[in-house]
């Protein structure tokens, strides 16, 4: 049997963390290795730790998302700058969270899905030298 690398490794992590999510639109996980290959968090989109909705809160997708915390940012709020080696989501990230990522001095991003709303981020990637991995 083949051992997963890092970046797999953190792939599949970040996958296992979006079944949290409540989104029933799109589920989103992200996992962050520092650099000694050991998780320093695992995170996905959804709403603030506490706020309860009803459930007509799910129905309207354009209407509850600017509410949404994306993945990456619920991630980042769980280390210090400089800390993390590779950053692992299921989604490619958009360009709000690639300014972020590029904020906390992160090298490289692995996600599996592309998201068609915002190429924008693989631009900011590419301006702050971060590699970017698709790994399917």
């Amino acid at each position: 049997m083949k051992r997963l690398t890092w970046q797999q490794y953190a792939l599949e992590i970040a996958k296992v963390a979006s079944l949290r999510s409540e989104d029933p639109y799109m589920q989103v996980g992200a996992c962050a290795l520092d650099y000694d290959n050991r998780v320093i968090g695992v995170a996905y989109n959804g709403l603030a730790q506490g706020k309860e909705v009803n459930e007509a809160f799910w129905e309207d997708r354009d209407a509850r998302r600017p509410f949404m915390i994306h993945a990456e940012a619920n991630l980042l709020s769980l280390f210090e700058r400089n800390k993390c080696k590779i950053l692992a989501c299921t989604l490619l990230p958009c360009s709000s969270c690639a300014t972020l990522i590029a904020s906390h001095g992160i090298k490289q991003v692995i996600y599996r899905e592309n998201y068609n709303r915002d190429e924008a981020a693989k631009e900011i990637f590419k301006f702050y030298n971060i590699d970017l991995i698709q790994l399917l």
